[in-house]
């Protein structure tokens, strides 16, 4: 008789990979790439195994996942993956007044390191006029390793990031080519060039949307806590807006930080 089998974290949360977004998020949003004065401005995604079930409302597009999950079940179909991207961002976004931007469904079906490269005038900003993706399992192996992951907090009720936009277009240039240099970065397993497009982008979500980082909801001091990360390791950002893990480059031990495995292949 054979012993009954271990179930795997899969069988309960899919098998489906989760996205973190690194340097230049926002940029995937038509009201700030229509004001870039250089575009494409650029931003980071990245595909990670499912080796445990992420918090709720902490930048991981957790929701999407889960659309996705109820779309296509425990694995992607065997189709063009702009046309997936597309068919999410549909089931995610119809009738929403705030849509998500597409970088959450990119991330959640290209395997490895992507640069998303956003220009207003292709697809009015709602797609990236490039996608520019990185499987090498070495680099995958060196950003798996120098990323610490700590959890700080999930968004709270009543919580809404886009209630102060100061869209300035030299703010946004510069959180484009953030996301620029994040992915030439981490190409190039540079961990100072990592850090400092991490700590660039953070500089641009304060100005461009102060909400992600300071808001009357918020019983966390973000600033604070970024800043002592930042100027103990080579750089250090958000999740997402309001919190969620605080992601920091280091070649050496974060205490207390988690890391995870990048996923280079498809599901």
């Amino acid at each position: 008789m054979k012993p009954p089998q271990t179930p795997d974290i899969t069988d309960l949360i899919g098998k489906l990979q989760y996205r973190l977004a690194l340097a230049g998020g926002w940029i995937d949003q038509p009201f700030a790439s229509k004001l870039n004065p250089d575009p494409p401005g650029s931003m980071v995604v990245v595909a990670v195994e499912p080796q445990f079930r992420w918090m709720d409302r902490a930048g991981i597009c957790g929701s999407t996942r889960q659309i996705a999950l109820e779309l296509w079940g425990g694995a992607l179909p065997d189709r063009d993956p702009d046309q997936l991207v597309r068919e999410l961002y549909r089931a995610e976004n119809d009738g929403q007044a705030e849509p998500s931007g597409s970088q959450d469904m990119i991330g959640l079906i290209y395997p490895g390191v992507s640069r998303l490269d956003y220009d207003f005038r292709c697809h009015e900003g709602l797609f990236p006029a490039h996608i520019e993706s990185c499987n090498d399992p070495a680099v995958a192996a060196w950003l798996s390793r120098v990323l610490h992951i700590l959890p700080v907090a999930p968004r709270p009720d009543g919580y809404n990031p886009l209630e102060t936009k100061n869209l300035d277009p030299a703010w946004i240039g510069r959180l484009g080519r953030s996301g620029r240099d994040c992915y030439d970065a981490i190409v190039a397993r540079d961990i100072d060039r990592l850090g400092a497009s991490m700590n660039e982008c953070m500089k641009c979500w304060e100005a461009i949307l102060p909400g992600t980082v300071r808001h009357r909801t918020l019983r966390v001091d973000l600033i604070e806590l970024l800043r002592f990360y930042q100027s103990r390791y080579p750089g250090a950002m958000y999740s997402g807006c309001g919190g969620g893990y605080l992601f920091v480059a280091s070649e050496h031990p974060v205490p207390g930080a988690f890391t995870v495995q990048v996923r280079t292949r498809p599901c």
